[in-house]
């Protein structure tokens, strides 16, 4: 593979994350101006969101399979078609089964492209190398959290329709869609040089188990907690959508920067340790963020709690990919895919402590999942086997 073909595909790895990062990050902006227009409660129009996530899910899931089967270009470029069939949908629909199929329909683009963007990145590096690409390659998805909520911010206040939001979005997998088509992708399956089949029969291990259920209640902490700021903000202390917008901006300005370090940082400490010291770091700024009674320190422990967490995420599916001797496709997937379900399971679980105790019920138990993973972190240290692969010296 030559090196103008390989930086071609490692932006398609960026820019899948950016997708993935604007169409999960900015539903806590717009939803409170779609449930308007569809004239439905914020607590019951949460739920419709878990389409999205579904969409998300199941195709990460099941492209660990399909990657083998259907050639990544043709996958990239079918996405483009669906994501301009679903805006379009957004646009003109006036229905809401409409709007949820064309969430759905968001979803599965998005989690096709974050699918074949993480395999990329573990298919072209190695080592700790492959941590760190890793790492800054998931920058894009809180650079899109820094930058599209903004955007949202400033579309809503303008009275703009909230569907354009989702136009601006649809302007990242263009750049995806550019790239594809310049863009010779690796060969997986049976056609591809190598074969995946040692990497199959080789045993997980434990420590697979830990990092899955880390990454699930990572990410079930991380958006349960980042998707009802805005809510918690406006609500408990009186701030407007901008000074909201702001917070959550802050958030993810914090963590884009944390990853930039850490992406650097990360190639001199064992990852096991190093991410289980930043559960730790996260699981106390984000009590700090929710006990705090003084507004003015809320974007200090935002952004103490993003810089921290950044790189919890990418460490784990990096330790995972790790586990095997010979990275594997469906590892990784598996990975992600515990993630993904932490990501359906937002407002699904979230929805109805928020209904039923308020928003800062929903922020503790977000706390409580970030001291899960602390503790699954902590057990991973005694089952890991990414010591004995020799990752650590790379």
């Amino acid at each position: 593979m030559n090196d103008s073909n390989r930086i071609r595909l490692t932006w398609i790895s960026f820019f899948s994350y950016a997708l993935t990062g604007a169409l999960v990050i900015v539903t806590g902006m717009v939803m409170g101006n779609i449930a308007e227009y569809f004239n439905l409660p914020v607590s019951s129009m949460s739920n419709t969101f878990t389409f999205l996530n579904a969409g998300i899910l199941i195709s990460i899931f099941l492209n660990a399979w399909l990657m083998e089967i259907i050639p990544l270009k043709r996958q990239l470029i079918f996405g483009f078609i669906l994501m301009l069939l679903a805006i379009a949908g957004l646009m003109v629909g006036k229905s809401l089964t409409l709007f949820s199929l064309c969430m759905f329909v968001l979803g599965v683009v998005s989690g096709i492209t974050m699918s074949i963007g993480t395999f990329l990145i573990t298919h072209m590096y190695a080592g700790r190398q492959r941590g760190s690409r890793l790492l800054f390659t998931d920058s894009f998805f809180s650079m899109a959290g820094m930058i599209f909520p903004i955007v949202a911010a400033m579309l809503l206040a303008r009275s703009i329709g909230w569907y354009w939001v989702y136009a601006c979005i649809g302007l990242l997998y263009l750049a995806i869609f550019v790239l594809t088509l310049c863009s010779e992708f690796p060969v997986l399956g049976n056609k591809g040089e190598n074969s995946s089949e040692p990497v199959v029969k080789e045993k997980w291990g434990v420590g697979v188990l830990f990092l899955a259920i880390a990454a699930l209640c990572y990410i079930l902490g991380q958006l349960g907690f980042i998707q009802w700021v805005p809510e918690y903000a406006t609500k408990t202390f009186g701030m407007n959508i901008d000074q909201a917008g702001k917070v959550v901006s802050n958030f993810w300005t914090s963590y884009m920067i944390g990853m930039w370090v850490f992406s650097f940082v990360l190639r001199f400490f064992d990852l096991q340790r190093i991410v289980t010291v930043l559960a730790a770091l996260a699981t106390g700024a984000m009590y700090l963020f929710i006990s705090t009674d003084n507004p003015e320190y809320l974007s200090y422990y935002i952004m103490a709690l993003g810089f921290v967490s950044s790189a919890i995420y990418t460490t784990l599916i990096t330790l995972g990919s790790q586990q095997t001797k010979v990275s594997s496709p469906k590892l990784v997937n598996f990975i992600l895919t515990c993630g993904t379900i932490g990501t359906m399971l937002t407002f699904v679980v979230t929805g109805p402590i928020v209904a039923s105790s308020g928003v800062h019920a929903a922020l503790t138990t977000a706390n409580g999942l970030y001291l899960a993973v602390f503790v699954m972190c902590l057990l991973l240290g005694f089952v890991t086997k990414h010591r004995n692969h020799g990752h650590t010296t790379h």
